[in-house]
């Protein structure tokens, strides 16, 4: 594949969270974000991407989603969880994207705020208006997506290189 493919990033950001006396790590999600992770998988489906690979956090909250999620797209894409995404900073996701393999076109990160949010924003360049203005009305709620489009490699992402193709949230 040619370095100067159009590849997509997805960030998902987990769905509603229940809030029992457990580690953070091991939340599980509330009864909405179980049926919010349905329907982030189904308009998932609906965009049409055939992710190549799937990059998801180790919390429970993210594999549950995740797990939930995946059940309504067509094809189930390869799947690593991966403990950097959870509590991950900016540069932590960056460093993950620049990791990935060249033969990925189509990229899903599963992860937290505030580093879903700050990753969007700080990945959209100028030509992202009216998404750009949605993610920021709504900030980045729970099972909400963003799709951000880059034309070159993986290694040589940074920061503003991409484009907000998409916005979506699940009570927007």
């Amino acid at each position: 594949m040619s370095v100067d493919t159009s590849r997509r990033i997805v960030l998902l950001r987990h769905a509603k969270a229940d809030w029992p006396d457990v580690a953070d790590h091991e939340r599980p999600l509330a009864d909405r974000g179980r049926a919010d992770s349905s329907v982030a998988g189904r308009r998932l489906a609906e965009t049409g991407i055939a992710f190549d690979l799937a990059l998801c956090s180790t919390s429970a909250r993210t594999r549950e989603t995740w797990k939930l999620a995946v059940h309504e797209l067509p094809q189930r894409p390869r799947t690593v969880y991966e403990d950097r995404l959870y509590d991950a900073t900016l540069g932590d996701l960056l460093a993950l994207i620049n990791e990935t393999p060249d033969d990925v076109t189509d990229l899903l990160l599963v992860g937290h705020n505030p580093g879903m949010h700050a990753l969007a924003d700080a990945m959209a360049g100028t030509d992202s208006g009216e998404h750009v203005a949605r993610m920021t009305r709504s900030g980045f709620p729970t099972a909400a997506f963003a799709v951000i489009g880059v034309d070159r490699s993986w290694k040589s992402v940074e920061l503003g290189v991409g484009t907000l193709q998409e916005f979506w949230a699940p009570h927007d």
